[in-house]
């Protein structure tokens, strides 16, 4: 060690110091990277999730976990619900895949619509998607009209024949589409779609639906004090999804719920099928959003 001066030790030392640090400044980006993609990861697979249930799932502080979902959204690649706080993959998030679902987008493009068309109607509406022979109810205001009596309606699997939303669907959709659903309705052979399914009945329900251009229910499968009237959320023949109006059966009839809000919710329709058609003409995005 002759030869070596003092000075030598604490460059040498003050080198190592500052590779140290470095080495773990690399450690925890590569550790934040980590807890993204898990949180990611979470989102992608739940279709719909808060922060405090995928702290849970990843077993992270909730801060840590805010901050992330924070850092994912400014990038873009996850969404926040308005109507309840909850996160989904968004359409950059999804062309990472081999390409993304019509779900995830209208949902990206519902907010401002939904939001205004509640602040109209006050009655509560859901927004819902086709999946595998249900309806699910990918947004809602049911948590902000004061004259709900359901909460926590998101992720709910409405039944095909027995909901408005459902025989919109079913009714609007292309006729091939409309077999396959039917055929698998009847397979899975529930006893409270049989009435609906007998074909006369179907046929009629089809007929009338597309004649007057909505869907209608009578006391709710979650609910029987309740009805409801649906829209397709339609372009050319695709049927992204629906919009449905819910009411308290003894406080309005079939006709005064027409009459008021068939109007605005289709104008509503139109306007989200138009956004989801362009963005689903889309290539993929290249860039993190202004």
């Amino acid at each position: 060690m002759s030869g070596v001066r003092t000075s030598d030790y604490r460059i040498i030392g003050g080198t190592m110091a500052s590779q140290n640090r470095g080495g773990h400044a690399e450690s925890e980006r590569v550790r934040s990277l980590q807890r993204g993609l898990d949180i990611l990861h979470e989102v992608n697979i739940s279709g719909g999730i808060r922060a405090g249930e995928i702290a849970q799932r990843v077993d992270l502080p909730r801060p840590t976990v805010y901050r992330l979902l924070q850092t994912l959204e400014e990038l873009g690649y996850v969404i926040r619900s308005a109507s309840d706080d909850r996160f989904r993959v968004s359409r950059r998030a999804s062309n990472l895949g081999d390409g993304y679902d019509s779900s995830i987008v209208v949902c990206q493009s519902a907010g401002p619509i939904l939001s205004d068309l509640a602040s109209r109607l006050i009655w509560p509406i859901d927004l819902s998607t086709y999946e595998n022979a249900a309806m699910v109810i990918q947004e809602t205001t049911h948590a902000r009209s004061p004259l709900s009596i359901d909460r926590g309606m998101i992720g709910h699997r409405l039944p095909i024949m027995r909901t408005s939303s459902g025989r919109t669907y079913l009714a609007f959709c292309p006729s091939d589409e409309q077999r396959v659903i039917v055929r698998h309705l009847r397979r899975l052979d529930e006893p409270e779609d049989r009435p609906h399914l007998d074909e006369a009945a179907l046929r009629q329900m089809l007929r009338e639906t597309v004649a007057r251009g909505y869907g209608l229910c009578i006391g709710g499968p979650f609910n029987p004090k309740t009805s409801s009237i649906a829209v397709p959320i339609l372009h050319d023949k695709t049927v992204f999804g629906c919009i449905s109006l819910i009411w308290i059966t003894s406080a309005l009839n079939v006709a005064e719920a027409v009459h008021s809000y068939i109007d605005p919710m289709r104008d509503a329709a139109q306007s989200l099928a138009r956004q989801t058609a362009q963005e689903m003409t889309r290539g993929p995005l290249t860039s993190a959003p202004a």
